[in-house]
């Protein structure tokens, strides 16, 4: 690394790239929080991002883009909510099959609504930033604190706002007894499936966010967008043992290590799939690592 310059460089890349992976996460873990593994965020964010995309390059407005891609993936998570909770399906069939439907629809929709093979591009006004470039300069957390834009810094709320919601409310705490307890929770004449429906779609519009976030950053949908984040949100939610804030520092060290791949491939001297990989191979140790972890304090 060539400099400080360089470092608080990764840095900002590090907190752009953890905006949709933490909308995404921080949802996984109200439905996990409630007793549902919620193995479609995958997918989820797949028709968020294309709703988005759709919606804002026809309106021309970022707002829309976000309540469409939000409002979608909230409509897909109802289903996987209702197919699990009420059909009983098996939540990972249901989850796998919420991911398969959600890829073959944008592509479906983009053939007859656009004449394309999933690809949608658009024009829209850029994403508002914070404008504060003296403060961005500052050495090594410049631009992480002062040089993101408004999702960025929408995410780090969604955190807080999960946090207080967990921690701090009766809602967080029915919901918990929902997952860790739902006899009692029944015994007070309340439902378990209502709290984990509520979860579900909660997970839903973090994903649509995390959806949106991708599609209009880049002012396009582009199959794959995803790029594997349901999946990584998933290990963030066990990385960060479960807990909003630990799930923002989990969610920070995948795009840190996205951060610095990208940075990587400028100096060192290894196949670029490799170092592109190594996001993708840190969430493999962690995962592994953290199931040690885990079994350890088992014995204990």
């Amino acid at each position: 690394m060539k400099s400080l310059q360089d470092l608080s460089g990764i840095l900002g890349a590090a907190g752009a790239a953890m905006a949709p992976l933490l909308y995404a996460s921080l949802g996984g873990l109200l439905a996990e929080l409630s007793g549902l593994l919620n193995i479609a965020l995958e997918g989820l964010i797949l028709i968020g991002a294309f709703a988005a995309a759709a919606a804002a390059g026809a309106s021309r407005s970022l707002l829309v883009g976000l309540a469409a891609g939000a409002a979608a993936s909230t409509l897909l998570a109802a289903l996987f909510g209702l197919a699990t909770l009420k059909g009983k399906a098996n939540e990972f069939i249901a989850g796998l099959a919420a991911n398969l439907l959600a890829s073959g629809l944008a592509v479906l929709l983009s053939s007859r609504l656009y004449g394309t093979k999933g690809l949608l591009s658009f024009d829209i006004p850029s994403i508002p930033r914070l404008e504060l470039a003296s403060l961005a300069k500052l050495p090594i957390l410049g631009e992480l604190l002062f040089g993101q834009d408004a999702l960025s810094y929408g995410s780090w709320l969604a955190a807080f706002l999960a946090w207080l919601l967990v921690a701090k409310s009766p809602l967080g705490l029915r919901l918990r007894a929902a997952g860790s307890n739902p006899k009692a929770l029944a015994a007070l004449g309340l439902s378990p499936e209502r709290y984990r429906l509520a979860a579900i779609l909660l997970s839903g519009l973090g994903c649509g966010l995390a959806g949106a976030c991708l599609s209009l950053r880049l002012s396009a949908y582009v199959p794959g967008i995803s790029s594997g984040r349901g999946w990584i949100a998933l290990v963030a939610i066990y990385l960060g043992g479960r807990r909003p804030l630990g799930v923002l520092a989990a969610c920070f060290l995948f795009a840190a290590a996205d951060g610095f791949a990208n940075y990587a491939q400028g100096f060192l001297e290894a196949p670029a799939d490799f170092i592109l990989a190594l996001p993708y191979l840190l969430t493999l140790i962690a995962l592994v690592a953290g199931a040690g972890a885990r079994r350890l304090r088992g014995r204990d």
